[in-house]
């Protein structure tokens, strides 16, 4: 089976050349802005005192040396080159690559339920990440203020605040028009950082020398322990790695590597050589060296424009937090949510009202707490460290089972990839105690929501197959006749295509009808993307005008019920919406401490059962054809 091709190509085929330059430029505006900001801050923070570095002539072509080679075994080596080709469908993205992993995946069932685990506490890192960023990367920006002139420290958090929200609340309407200007900004900003740094490198050329390895060595050599601890912050300059990864799905492989190496990796080396050469003239710039490299007349608008570069960066994650959602709903971790789009052409431009206003208050919190983006960069670091960890598993699992790689090459990569992951995660791991246990606790709590929802939906449905009348005896007594057939079409949805539907069951008990047609449907979410509306529908007669209806989704689809209906034409089927009911059933749900999931997430499941979107709602069913049976479901 293969999806429909999306507006923007997401495999390494592009039907024409002229089209890889517009969607590049695209692309930079969307997946590089967590990155492309980091210079902002990440030199800084490897000088910050709490780790007591000098910024000595060796010390600083270290870490220079360090973020470079970061960039490129990290970024370059394993996201840009290795971890795209684990694409599915064109998608990318840690839920993305947990549904192609344990599609393939061929293990014990709790080996399994630990290889699910370990991508659904990825996502809930992502969130974690999804918070802490707008945050650090808007107030970094907007400290460029106190470069200027000190007087405007006090209203560095009220503008980074005014900022946020502002961003927040044009959410509802789309990012369509805003994004056509993401781009040329975004190019703006990467020739800025390229030219401020390069006339800062022509002054002090030896910094040159960081790209020698060596230099990386010498540092940890002279610093040891110290030296160890500043990988935590070097990580910084690689932040945001894993958007080139979850954005694939909007620009392709082609135009995201074409993007980064002919421009955006240039652009940012030559800002932190930049940064470098400052400071070996100059070891009192490290107050701020990025804005200390801009001429005193320039100042402002370089504040500007990091302003709205970190803007863009938080759109970025913003969205991609709107679409790890939605993916979370389809595939079965997340309850039934509202889910809008915003644009008529574009599948990927939606609108998440609770994950929104979750992230704003979220955001808030996190700057009032913390007031400067020193003090954030204390808890950044760590869930983006496991999160890459997490993905780097998942590929090398996929890596064995789909790719048939041998144990030789799973051990280059992980002596390639995952040794200098672990010590960045050591290094950060020690940020906890100072606010690094904030992301964590976000993480954990999304981790907890995601499982006790996939969990109780397997029991909710255990409960009621328990409960079920064998299809087969319904057909029976269908055949018997001895139940009056009323006019009309009756839609049943049902997710036990094995048993008979509650609802059913209940109308037929208090209304003693049947209706003449008979439809029994049930929704499934697929692990790929999409589906071709080919694929969508699968139609069973069952005999006695009735009939076994499956409607598919990918996990990137939002589910419209009437339209699937409407492919049932092949098959014969009309449906005239004015003439279908559609019977649902409303569970109320009971904690009982039978066996089962903890009391405890038995109420916490109960919770989010009840606070669900409707399923009119999210399935985009007319509200005038729906009766709703109620019955009550001990867990």
């Amino acid at each position: 089976m293969n999806a429909p091709a999306d507006p923007l190509p997401a495999d390494d085929s592009v039907p024409h050349d002229s089209r890889l330059l517009p969607i590049a430029l695209a692309a930079l505006g969307v997946v590089f802005g967590d990155i492309g900001t980091s210079p902002l801050y990440a030199m800084r923070e490897c000088f910050g005192s709490h780790y007591g570095l000098a910024p000595t002539h060796d010390n600083v072509l270290g870490i220079l040396s360090l973020i470079f080679w970061a960039l490129i075994v990290v970024i370059s080596v394993k996201y840009v080159t290795f971890v795209m080709r684990a694409d599915n469908r064109g998608e990318g993205g840690i839920l993305a690559l947990l549904a192609l992993a344990t599609h393939h995946f061929k293990g014990s069932a709790q080996q399994r339920a630990w290889l699910v685990g370990l991508g659904i506490f990825g996502a809930g890192l992502f969130y974690g990440d999804g918070v802490i960023t707008p945050a650090i990367s808007v107030l970094s920006a907007v400290e460029g203020l106190h470069i200027a002139t000190p007087l405007l420290d006090r209203y560095v958090v009220p503008i980074t605040l005014i900022i946020l929200v502002g961003l927040f609340l044009i959410q509802a309407r789309g990012t369509a028009r805003v994004g056509a200007y993401f781009g040329p900004v975004m190019v703006l900003w990467f020739l800025t950082v390229a030219l401020l740094g390069l006339a800062s490198m022509v002054q002090a050329p030896e910094v040159l020398s960081a790209f020698n390895p060596g230099y990386a060595l010498t540092f940890f050599t002279i610093n040891r322990w110290t030296g160890f601890l500043v990988m935590g912050s070097v990580f910084l300059a690689v932040t945001g790695g894993e958007a080139l990864y979850a954005d694939m799905g909007h620009f392709g492989k082609r135009p995201i590597r074409l993007a980064w190496f002919s421009f955006v990796l240039p652009a940012i080396v030559l800002n932190y050589l930049g940064q470098g050469a400052l400071l070996l003239r100059d070891p009192t710039a490290i107050s701020h060296p990025f804005y200390l490299l801009a001429p005193s007349w320039l100042l402002y608008p370089v504040v500007i424009l990091a302003t709205l570069a970190t803007v863009i960066a938080s759109q970025a994650v913003i969205s991609g937090v709107f679409s790890v959602t939605r993916q979370a709903v389809q595939l079965g971790y997340c309850p039934r949510i509202a889910i809008r789009h915003t644009s008529d052409q574009a599948i990927g431009q939606i609108y998440v009202p609770a994950a929104n206003w979750a992230l704003l208050i979220a955001v808030i919190v996190l700057v009032l707490g913390f007031h400067t983006s020193s003090n954030l960069a204390a808890a950044y670091g760590i869930a983006v460290t496991i999160a890459m960890v997490i993905d780097t598993l998942l590929v090398l699992t996929l890596a064995r089972i789909a790719w048939g790689w041998s144990w030789l090459r799973i051990g280059l990569a992980v002596a390639a990839f995952l040794m200098l992951e672990m010590a960045f995660l050591s290094a950060n791991a020690l940020k906890i105690p100072h606010g690094g246990w904030i992301t964590l606790l976000i993480a954990g709590a999304i981790f907890t929501l995601m499982i006790t929802w996939k969990d109780g939906r397997k029991l909710l449905n255990q409960r009621l197959q328990e409960n079920a009348m064998p299809l087969d005896l319904f057909l029976q007594s269908l055949n018997a006749g001895s139940t009056l057939r009323v006019p009309g079409t009756a839609v049943f949805l049902t997710s036990t295509p094995d048993g008979v539907p509650n609802a059913l069951l209940h109308n037929m008990k208090h209304n003693k009808v049947i209706h003449e047609r008979l439809m029994l449907l049930t929704v499934k979410s697929e692990e790929i993307p999409r589906l071709t509306d080919e694929e969508r529908v699968s139609v069973h007669p069952l005999g006695n005008n009735a009939w076994r209806i499956v409607v598919r989704y990918g996990f990137t689809e939002n589910p419209d019920l009437p339209h699937a209906l409407a492919l049932c034409e092949r098959y014969g089927l009309h449906f005239e919406m004015m003439d279908t009911t559609f019977f649902l059933g409303r569970a109320t749900l009971i904690p009982t401490k039978r066996a089962g999931m903890a009391l405890w997430r038995e109420k916490l499941f109960a919770s989010l059962f009840r606070n669900a979107t409707r399923p009119m709602d999210f399935f985009r069913i007319p509200y005038g054809r729906v009766v709703e049976m109620g019955t009550q479901v001990e867990l």
